[in-house]
């Protein structure tokens, strides 16, 4: 082999590099990230101390808004402070640690997000036996299913990039270390780490989209014979929610890893979309649409209201 110098540590070129749009983009990122913080926060406050949403469905949402604020804490940090840093760097070991709880949070996201449909096609279309069929120990067993197949698919990638060796250029053109653009900067062949990963993207999307895609032709079957034009309308009122959510995150998602990295802009558009802006859209969208969850809300307020006089 050749002499090769192996680095240990890489550089971020981030989104841009004029300080003027590095300054504005900071303030940008973050109101998204303290807003998406907040936003989960008070979800998962709001289903864990009212009892009207102790149900399967928000047990599953307040899984989901733990996922989201994961989701953004791994990489808006890290995105924040390079705007601000001159040296965007991270070391090899922070960087590998940074995409397993990327692929951690991700791969868990999109098998919660299948349960989820599952549940919406429970409670309209079997809504007479949705308590047992969707019980307490099913749901805390979905869900401890979900986070398992996220470590293990997580595991398996980042165990497999540490037999990779660094070297020649280290600066990715991205703002966070997604594995797909890791892979080009190895200087050892990284054919079986883009296989082993392409084989997990599959096995996840053959694991999560079938039961997507039954759930919601049943649903959407359901809903159009519902004779009232009232019945129809808060039954899509109920799932339009989440089907926008899983629109949003899995079209992103596949577009992201189905097409060769190529250090584009659009690449890491794509990326936030799925990464930063659903973390903060998912609260958003089930509180605005949700009258169940306004109303914990305004109960939440009166209760820690100070008493007047």
């Amino acid at each position: 082999m050749k002499n090769v110098s192996i680095f240990t540590e890489f550089v971020l070129l981030g989104l841009s590099g004029d300080p003027q749009i590095q300054a504005l983009l900071f303030m940008l990122f973050l109101g998204i990230y303290l807003l998406t913080l907040m936003g989960n926060l008070v979800m998962i406050l709001l289903i864990r101390v009212d009892s009207h949403l102790h149900t399967p469905m928000y047990f599953f949402l307040g899984h989901l808004s733990f996922l989201d604020l994961s989701f953004s804490s791994v990489t808006v940090p890290k995105m924040l402070q390079n705007f601000l840093s001159r040296k965007k760097s991270i070391s090899v070991w922070g960087c590998i640690t940074q995409s397993f709880f990327f692929t951690l949070s991700g791969g868990t996201e999109a098998c919660l997000l299948s349960a989820m449909a599952y549940d919406r096609y429970a409670a309209i279309c079997h809504p007479l036996v949705y308590n047992v069929v969707m019980s307490r120990s099913l749901c805390t067993v979905i869900v401890s299913i979900a986070w398992v197949v996220g470590f293990l698919v997580s595991l398996i990638n980042s165990l497999f990039i540490q037999n990779l060796h660094f070297c020649g250029s280290n600066i990715i053109s991205h703002f966070s270390c997604e594995l797909p653009p890791l892979f080009p900067l190895s200087c050892t062949d990284p054919t079986a780490n883009v296989i082993l990963l392409a084989v997990s993207c599959a096995c996840m999307g053959l694991l999560t989209l079938p039961l997507i895609l039954f759930s919601y032709s049943r649903i959407i079957s359901a809903i159009l014979r519902i004779r009232s034009s009232e019945g129809q309308g808060k039954a899509f009122s109920t799932c339009s929610s989440h089907l926008t959510i899983v629109l949003l995150f899995y079209g992103t998602t596949f577009f992201r890893y189905l097409i060769p990295p190529s250090g584009s802009i659009l690449e890491q558009v794509v990326s936030i979309q799925y990464s930063v802006i659903t973390s903060l859209l998912n609260p958003l969208i089930y509180s605005l649409k949700n009258q169940e969850v306004q109303a914990a809300l305004q109960r939440m307020i009166r209760q820690h209201k100070c008493p007047s006089g």
